[in-house]
């Protein structure tokens, strides 16, 4: 993450990591923000439809501080795609399953980048020589790698069961109303108190071994078993 690069200190070689983590940004953002609005859909809810939420377009969809959050902690979010959970034969199911869409799509980006650098690895050649297409190769897998490191980021951290996470919304199906909605009268502070607990690195060791577990149970069950996670 680039709070990591700012505190050994920043050097020309940071550019292009800086540079491979913003598209993928834009596209763990945009499709967790659509799963939302597509799941909603499915569930009878057409208020992301009809306010233009369902596109792939990142603008659309990015928060600029929530962007910049991620890009430093690795960790972030989006606009909100709104939700309109009396439209939902079940209310309690209808928000769950939405919140739940997020993080899950975000998990599959994650499965699907490590396919792409499993079939990658079929592919090459036992030998490269240097030159453009060894930095072009080696760029591709450090992009793969990159690309599932931040989608099962974003999905573990918005696991979280706490406000406004989407992991509070999924309480919403468990919880009695009178304690969740207790509990959501103090979004705002928790929300901060979030904030404050990433930029001071209390987070960063239990966050850090859920997504490198996760990620080493993907990489096993495809044969990467040597990634450095």
């Amino acid at each position: 993450m680039l709070l990591n690069i700012l505190s050994r200190g920043f050097t020309a070689r940071d550019i292009p990591l800086i540079l491979l983590r913003i598209p993928i940004i834009l596209i763990a953002l945009t499709v967790h923000e659509v799963a939302h609005g597509k799941a909603a859909l499915w569930m009878g809810d057409t208020t992301a439809r009809d306010m233009g939420r369902l596109s792939l377009n990142p603008f659309r969809h990015i928060d600029p501080i929530g962007a910049i959050v991620m890009l430093i902690f690795g960790f972030g979010w989006a606009k909100p795609v709104p939700i309109n959970a009396r439209r939902f034969k079940n209310p309690k199911t209808g928000m769950a399953l939405s919140a739940l869409a997020g993080p899950a799509s975000n998990l599959i980006l994650a499965f699907f980048g490590l396919v792409l650098l499993r079939l990658l690895y079929v592919v090459l050649p036992n030998e490269i020589s240097p030159g453009f297409p060894f930095y072009l190769i080696t760029t591709t897998i450090l992009f793969l790698m990159m690309f599932a490191s931040m989608n099962m980021a974003l999905a573990i951290f918005n696991l979280l069961p706490v406000p406004p996470l989407d992991g509070s919304r999924i309480l919403f199906g468990f919880l009695p109303n009178k304690l969740y909605f207790g509990i959501m009268r103090y979004e705002r502070f928790i929300a901060a108190g979030i904030m404050v607990l990433l930029f001071l690195g209390v987070l960063d060791k239990p966050l850090t071994f859920l997504i490198s577990g996760a990620l080493r149970g993907m990489g096993s069950l495809l044969g990467l078993k040597n990634l450095l996670w």
